[in-house]
């Protein structure tokens, strides 16, 4: 049986139809019915923050996020982060300035803000990468301080909290993602979180064509709705959210004592971080270990992924500049197969397929 880096957990069958029945008895597909509605109030309680939006996917959260805020010129950004994240920059007719990572949080490094910030920087748009948050005190004041707009890609934040609050109430903006691939996910989907209530207005109306009822408009939008279809899902899913979390927990720590004898590095968590087991990253010695590791799982049908690689300052539509610390991350970083079903036993067998490429 193939083992991927991770697998989308899925509610029974019949909690999904009971969810599906919903649909069919309203017979509203789409266009913000009740199941989107729910959704959003209970993720709202759960994920404790103010405001809350379902959009179609991640990535779009991240445009509507820009434009928005209506930024315009230069956004400081990470280049160790998956693709979405500088895309949507460029996609908004905006500038990615690139400021490179911190070697042990693997985040943007804030001591290098400040230098990279011009006439005509506009905001800051940072990742917390794996779900670990950046120094978001540091960044909030910064911003300030040159009067920025903040927004975190928090793709990978589902459920964690930084000094006992949701990480999602940092910033200007929040965007999450519901990708199949998430530890929580609607199939395809995404959110955006604000809090502030004029903001979260004008969000509104963007991922609505800008309609303001059926025959007026606030201003230019876009589709960016999600479905009930998608709703379902993360409706039948949210109860699960406390046994996904401690079994993901478990196989985390299972990878700790069977890779303990390893020199490989691990990821440091942030202090006062509620952290939710997301991924699973091991910085190699070089990345030929890491090829050669990768080479003996493939053969055995363990599929780890590089994340994050390229570095994306090395993006073929953008002007290359030099970022030693995320360049030499990028290419010795593997995430292994995570996911809330993977067993001990499966752990084992991945983690005795590394000592046989290392040792």
């Amino acid at each position: 049986m193939k083992i991927y880096v991770t697998k989308t957990f899925l509610p029974s069958i019949e909690e999904y139809k009971a969810q599906l029945e919903r649909i069919w008895e309203s017979r509203w597909i789409t266009n913000r019915g009740i199941l989107v509605k729910e959704l959003e109030q209970k993720l709202r309680d759960y994920l404790g923050v103010k405001n809350i939006l379902l959009v179609n996917n991640g990535t779009i959260a991240l445009q509507i996020a820009i434009k928005s805020l209506e930024l315009k010129g230069e956004i400081i950004t990470t280049p160790f982060s998956y693709v979405a994240t500088v895309s949507s920059i460029v996609w908004e007719n905006c500038k990615p300035v690139f400021v490179d990572i911190e070697e042990e949080y693997l985040s943007i490094d804030e001591n290098k803000i400040e230098e990279k910030i011009t006439k005509s920087t506009c905001a800051i748009l940072a990742t917390h990468v794996y779900g670990n948050p950046c120094n978001v005190k540091i960044i909030e004041k910064i911003a300030k301080q040159y009067n920025l707009k903040v927004i975190y890609d928090a793709a990978h934040c589902f459920g964690v909290k930084y000094e006992g609050s949701s990480i999602l109430n940092w910033g200007d903006v929040s965007t999450l993602s519901f990708h199949a691939t998430k530890l929580f996910h609607t199939g395809e989907g995404g959110a955006i979180v604000s809090k502030e209530d004029e903001l979260a207005n004008k969000i509104f109306y963007h991922h609505n064509f800008g309609h303001k009822g059926e025959e007026d408009f606030w201003g230019l939008g876009i589709n960016g709705k999600m479905s009930e279809l998608n709703a379902a899902m993360g409706l039948a899913l949210l109860p699960y959210m406390d046994r996904i979390l401690s079994e993901r927990k478990r196989v985390f720590e299972s990878y700790n004592k069977n890779l303990r004898d390893l020199p490989l590095k691990k990821l440091k968590i942030r202090e006062g971080t509620e952290w939710n087991f997301s991924y699973y990253p091991v910085l190699f010695d070089s990345e030929d270990s890491l090829l050669k590791v990768k080479k003996n799982l493939n053969e055995n049908d363990i599929f780890p992924r590089r994340y994050f690689y390229p570095s994306l300052n090395k993006l073929p539509y953008l002007n290359n500049c030099r970022l030693p610390i995320a360049e030499d991350i990028s290419k010795r970083i593997l995430c292994l197969p995570l996911s809330a079903e993977l067993g001990d036993s499966e752990v084992e067998f991945i983690c005795n397929l590394i000592y046989d490429a290392l040792c």
